[in-house]
């Protein structure tokens, strides 16, 4: 039951991050900037945990190098996808991130190509297709929103993998991956805005205070579940991360963000691949 509650937790809290950074935005924050505060903040929600757990941290040397994938570059393309199309699109969008995943395991770890796998894959392919050919969309929508948005899609199903591969093996406490992975994510960022000459002004931190904190939470709560229960349960869980993007915009945002009955049908396409592959995966 824990892990149920863990994954149903971070796929809430990842949904309701996603119209806390629109309303950051909205305040006339930088994107670039408030993708390196979102993690910083996540990061000393993450940090007391860290702090307290056992084992020893010369171990976490791998989620090292997993944060520079997620949330380093995958934080600074959902932000930039979050503005341009919006937070219920865009959580769409990375709902296909078991699509991506499986197709990584599949040419990276050799595992096998279940029938099941192939019509999630063609689920999430028809939500995709409803994606694209809704025509109510909010005035602000531009089609690369949806472009980085899969961008980070992509650094999100790498980095999963690579997790679920070193938590299947590993000692590290999930509370300690989480924050290397942040802290990893957190430096990524700041040096890409070094060297792109775009230094983060501290005037971005408060407007996205809030969906730092969100991230964090719903960070330690999937490390949390995936080393607590299989992956075959966690992960379709995860991915209803979509509905609950879509059911808060709407909620919040209202109008605004013009979600019609497309929108909704590919947001429940892409939920039901997404638990299709990770209950056969």
């Amino acid at each position: 039951m824990q892990p149920v509650l863990l994954a149903l937790l971070s796929a809430a809290l990842f949904g309701a991050m996603t119209v806390a950074v629109l309303l950051a935005l909205q305040r006339g924050a930088e994107a670039e900037a408030g993708a390196f505060y979102t993690v910083v903040v996540a990061l000393v929600v993450v940090a007391p945990f860290a702090l307290v757990a056992d084992g020893s941290p010369r171990d976490v040397w791998p989620f090292l190098l997993a944060g520079i994938l997620g949330p380093g570059g995958s934080q600074v393309l959902f932000t930039l996808g979050v503005r341009d199309a919006g937070p219920s699109r865009a959580s769409v969008v990375v709902g296909t991130a078991p699509l991506f995943a499986v197709a990584i395991a599949l040419v990276a770890l050799d595992e096998p190509l279940e029938p099941e796998l192939v019509v999630g894959a063609l689920l999430i392919v028809g939500g995709g297709v409803a994606l694209m050919t809704e025509r109510r969309r909010p005035e602000r929508f531009r089609v690369i929103g949806l472009l980085y948005a899969l961008g980070s899609t992509v650094l999100f199903a790498t980095r999963d993998n690579v997790v679920r591969w070193l938590s299947g093996d590993t000692e590290v406490d999930p509370a300690r991956a989480a924050g290397a992975t942040l802290s990893a994510g957190a430096v990524c960022i700041l040096a890409f805005l070094l060297v792109t000459r775009r230094p983060p002004r501290l005037r971005s931190l408060p407007p996205f205070a809030p969906a730092g904190v969100l991230f964090g939470l719903s960070y330690v709560s999937l490390f949390a579940a995936f080393y607590a229960g299989r992956v075959s349960i966690v992960s379709p869980l995860v991915a209803t991360e979509s509905l609950f993007g879509v059911a808060l915009s709407a909620l919040v945002l209202g109008r605004r963000e013009r979600i019609g009955s497309r929108l909704v049908v590919g947001a429940l396409l892409v939920v039901a691949g997404g638990i299709l592959i990770g209950a056969f995966r």
